[in-house]
């Protein structure tokens, strides 16, 4: 598996994560301090999440690092 591939799993994941807490794109951005259009390249498997983000985001969608990264 390619790290392309990764980042894509891990953006789909973290989509539908929002998505069930019912969370928009703009309101998780501004949890990151980013700006909206960086927040979607996360999710869009553009730009990979650093170890930080991840364990923020999984505590606060309720979701484990395994779940965001498909396993």
């Amino acid at each position: 598996m390619q790290t392309n591939d990764i980042a894509k799993i891990v953006g789909e994941n973290l989509k539908a994560a929002r998505k069930a807490k019912g969370f928009t794109q703009a309101q998780m951005a501004k949890e990151l301090n980013k700006y909206q259009p960086d927040y979607s390249e996360y999710e869009n498997g553009i730009i990979e999440l650093d170890y930080q983000k991840i364990v923020y985001l999984c505590n606060l969608l309720d979701i484990t690092p395994n779940d965001l990264f498909g396993f």
